[in-house]
C-alpha cells in the first residue's frame, strides 16, 4: 500500500484509500518515515485523550525542512516561536486555554452575530447584480478575514498584508514551500511579528474592546508555576499566529467547499433552500464532509503500540480528522452528502479532546450566517468550470480548493 500526501488525484478524492486504511491498517506507517496515520475516529478519540503518551508539542515541525541560511537570519531578527495552546501539553496547555476560551465565550460569538450579518450581506451587495462572481475572492476568503481581523483590531487598511502573513503561516504547514517561498514566508512571518508588537504596546497602554485587549491585559494564572502573571512577547505572537490561520484559513475551505457539495447535489440544495431550518445541521455535515482541518499531528513521547503496530518513541502520528469523518463505522454512506444525517455533529472537524478547536463556536456561527443569507437572496448556482480550479491545495494539515467561480440569479 503506498500513499501520497500530495498527489493531486488523492488530494481531490482519497476516499477509497481511507477505506482501504480503516479496514487493513489502521495504523498506517508512511514507507521510509517515522510517520504513522491514524485514520479510525473511535481510535484518534482515544489518542485525543492520552496527552501523556501522544504529545502537542510538535513545534518544531512548523519549521518545515532545515532551512536555508538565508531564511535562519531572517527569523533571527524576530521572536521565537514558543508553545502555546495547540502545541503545548498539561499542565501548560490549561494556562493558555483558559484564557482563550475567556476570549471566545458564548456572550462574545452571540454579541458578533449581527456584525457577522453585516458583512456578509455587504458582501454579497458587491457582486448579486453581476449575476457571477469569484466565490473564493469575492466572499469565501474576505469574510472570515474581516471577522478575526476587526476581531483582533486590525483596522480594515491593513488587510491585504493580514491575509498574506496568514497565508504564509499557512503555506509553511504544507511542507512545501520553494526555497524563493520560504523567504517570501519568513519575511511575512516576520512583518507579522512587528506589526503585533506595535499593537501589543499601544493595547497594553490604551486598551479597547477587542480580542488582542483581553489577551494582553488579563492575567493569568500559570498552571506549571502558580504564578499570576501576563503573557509574554512570544507567548503573545503564538496565540496571536494560531488565532489568525485557525480564524480564516479553514472557515474559506468550509464554506468554499460546501457549496461546491450542495451545487453537485442538487436535491440537497433544494431541501435546504426550501427550509432554512436545515442550515444548521447542513453546516455540521458539510465540516464532517470537508474537514478543512485535515489531521493534525501528535510526537510519541515513549515506546507504544496500537492494532499490533510498534510506534516507537519519537515517532509522528498524524490523526486523519479528514479519514475520521468518513469512518464507515460511526456514519452510514460517509462519501455522501445528506443534510439531515441524524448524527452529522458527531465529527471530529474540530479536534477532540482538550486540544478541540476554542473557535468551534464563532466558525459554526460564521458558516450559518454565511449560508443563510446566500440562499436568502441568490439561487440556481452553478459552478463556472471555465474560471474554477476545485483541486486542492497540496497540505498536510490544512484542506481547501484553489478557487470556485459562480454564476447565480438573484431571487
Amino acid at each position: 500500500m503506498d500513499f501520497n500526501f500530495f498527489d493531486q488525484e488523492t488530494l481531490n478524492c482519497p476516499y477509497e484509500f481511507y477505506e482501504t486504511l480503516q479496514e487493513q491498517a489502521p495504523v498506517y506507517h508512511l514507507p521510509d518515515t517515522n510517520i504513522y496515520m491514524v485514520s479510525r475516529h473511535a481510535d484518534i478519540k482515544k489518542i485525543s485523550k492520552d496527552t501523556k503518551t501522544f504529545s502537542n508539542n510538535f513545534n518544531h515541525l512548523l519549521k518545515g525542512p532545515e532551512p536555508a541560511p538565508e531564511v535562519t537570519e531572517i527569523y533571527n531578527r524576530a521572536w521565537q516561536p514558543v508553545d502555546t495552546l495547540v502545541t503545548a501539553d498539561p499542565p501548560k496547555h490549561k494556562t493558555y486555554r483558559t484564557l482563550v476560551n475567556k476570549v471566545f465565550n458564548l456572550k462574545r460569538v452571540n454579541t458578533m452575530a449581527e456584525y457577522m450579518e453585516k458583512i456578509v450581506h455587504e458582501l454579497i451587495d458587491g457582486f448579486i447584480e453581476k449575476g457571477e462572481c469569484d466565490f473564493v475572492k469575492e466572499f469565501t476568503t474576505p469574510l472570515p478575514v474581516y471577522v478575526i481581523a476587526d476581531q483582533l483590531g486590525v483596522p480594515r487598511k491593513d488587510l491585504k498584508e493580514f491575509k498574506e502573513w496568514s497565508d504564509s503561516f499557512a503555506r509553511r504547514l504544507s511542507q512545501l514551500a520553494t526555497p524563493e517561498e520560504q523567504i517570501e514566508d519568513a519575511e511575512n512571518i516576520v512583518a507579522f511579528q512587528f506589526y503585533f508588537a506595535d499593537m501589543i504596546k499601544k493595547r497594553s497602554e490604551e486598551p479597547k474592546d477587542d480580542m488582542i485587549t483581553d489577551l494582553v491585559n488579563t492575567v493569568i494564572n500559570d498552571a506549571e508555576t502558580g504564578e499570576q502573571r501576563k503573557l509574554s512577547m512570544e507567548e503573545l505572537q503564538n496565540l496571536l499566529q494560531q488565532l489568525m490561520v485557525a480564524g480564516n484559513e479553514t472557515t474559506t475551505s468550509a464554506i468554499t467547499s460546501g457549496m461546491v457539495s450542495l451545487i453537485n447535489n442538487p436535491q440537497q440544495m433544494q431541501a435546504i433552500q426550501a427550509d432554512p431550518g436545515k442550515i444548521a445541521n447542513a453546516v455540521e455535515e458539510i465540516l464532517r464532509m470537508e474537514s478543512p482541518s485535515a489531521g493534525l499531528w501528535r510526537v510519541v513521547t515513549e515506546d507504544t503500540e496500537l492494532h499490533g503496530v510498534k510506534i516507537p518513541k519519537e515517532s509522528l502520528v498524524m490523526l486523519r480528522y479528514h479519514a475520521a469523518n468518513h469512518d464507515r463505522a460511526v456514519f452510514e454512506n460517509p462519501t455522501d452528502i445528506d443534510i439531515e444525517r441524524s448524527n452529522a455533529s458527531d465529527h471530529i472537524a474540530f479536534g477532540q479532546g482538550i486540544h478541540f478547536c476554542p473557535g468551534a463556536m464563532l466558525a459554526r456561527k460564521e458558516m450559518v450566517i454565511a449560508f443563510t443569507a446566500l440562499f436568502e437572496r441568490l439561487k440556481d448556482f452553478e459552478i463556472v468550470e471555465e474560471k474554477s480550479d476545485l483541486n486542492f491545495w497540496p497540505n498536510i494539515v490544512l484542506r481547501g480548493r484553489k478557487g470556485l467561480y459562480l454564476s447565480f440569479k438573484k431571487k
